[in-house]
């Protein structure tokens, strides 16, 4: 017997592997792989071979022993901060310095290490609560770094998605909700400096957010397109393979940020609506024994919950500036948009977190067999 962030473990049976989990994340990548297939062969068989090898990722690392993970946190925050440190030494991509290459490998760093940031989010609020305000500056620091260093990279999308992760699981430490909100007025009293911040790009995005028909053929020209593409989809789609706009190459990104513009065209309202249910499914899937009062261990809850913030975010986004209702930023769609980096992190992501579940134990264990 011993202890570990304020809980007693144990040797304890694995708890069954939850595999609607696993076949919503299989139906995913198999609906991206379709949606590949008709646009362009090529990243067809590039994504094919990052879902089978994301595949062995999730199986292995599902195998682990809840305590390494624990134990591994600080290290891959560490690590994590290096990685991203490094991409500022590579070579910049359209005004962006986002990639570093390993081997000859194009990785994204701030893709691959978000199941290490949240991880370490996990530990630091599982021993520092966000309940008490003299942590609250631990937690902040913790936060701020890795956001900072996507933030000017610049990636405001994913940085974004960083900082909704981080909310949900102050949030749901305990931290008081009301008190982000009021976080919300100062950054609107603040806005400002934000706005100063800010590539000119991406001002550009939020001035054709507003009225994408001031600049068709410039700032507005992507959300545009993408709108085009989602309203000619209709109901049912033009077919598969059918897609003008993303055949035609009208639509920019159409493998990777714009991919539901793509599916939706193709597919149409129906196929968007499958797909967004299928998200819903894995969503509810996360969160469903924590809604009915299950916490049992915090270290793994919160693992989740950011995990789940981090899923929600990207789909929202993604799907929204699809359509027009959110300003074009940067954001994949989870394990259907091309990329090794995204697709390899989500399935570190879920592997961790298969691990996690598999040896959490009902009293707030993790068990170490």
């Amino acid at each position: 017997m011993g202890r570990i962030y304020g809980h007693s473990y144990h040797n304890a049976p694995d708890h069954p592997i939850d595999w609607v989990v696993l076949l919503a994340l299989l139906l995913l990548g198999l609906i991206g792989l379709f949606v590949l297939l008709t646009t362009n062969t090529g990243l067809f068989w590039q994504q094919f071979f990052f879902l089978v090898l994301g595949g062995i990722i999730i199986w292995v690392l599902s195998k682990l022993d809840g305590i390494i993970l624990w134990w591994f946190a600080p290290y891959g925050y560490v690590l994590s901060i290096l990685l991203l440190i490094a991409s500022y030494f590579g070579e910049p991509i359209r005004g962006a310095s986002r990639w570093i290459f390993i081997f000859g490998i194009q990785l994204q760093p701030s893709e691959i290490v978000k199941p290490l940031v949240i991880l370490a989010f996990a530990r630091i609020l599982t021993v520092y609560s966000a309940r008490r305000w003299r942590f609250l500056p631990l937690n902040s620091l913790v936060f701020v770094v890795p956001f900072l260093l996507v933030f000017r990279q610049p990636d405001l999308g994913t940085s974004l998605v960083y900082a909704a992760s981080w909310i949900a699981m102050m949030v749901a430490g305990g931290f008081p909700l009301i008190l982000f909100a009021l976080g919300g007025v100062l950054g609107i009293i603040g806005f400002p400096l934000f706005w100063k911040a800010l590539a000119g790009y991406q001002k550009a995005r939020i001035f054709t957010f507003l009225n994408p028909a001031s600049d068709p053929q410039g700032a507005g020209y992507n959300a545009l397109q993408a709108m085009i593409a989602v309203g000619s989809g209709q109901w049912f789609g033009r077919g598969l393979g059918q897609g003008t706009q993303s055949h035609l190459r009208f639509l920019p990104e159409y493998h990777t940020d714009f991919i539901f513009a793509t599916l939706v065209e193709e597919l149409g309202f129906v196929g968007g609506a499958i797909l967004l249910l299928l998200y819903g499914i894995l969503l509810w899937q996360l969160i469903r024994p924590y809604v009915r009062g299950d916490i049992g261990s915090p270290f793994v809850f919160f693992y989740t919950i950011g995990l789940f913030g981090i899923l929600l975010t990207q789909v929202v986004i993604n799907a929204g500036m699809n359509m027009g209702i959110i300003p074009v930023t940067g954001i994949t769609l989870p394990f259907v948009s091309y990329g090794g980096s995204s697709i390899l992190s989500l399935c570190v992501a879920f592997g961790f977190l298969l691990a996690l579940r598999r040896q959490a134990n009902d009293n707030g264990s993790i068990a170490i067999g």
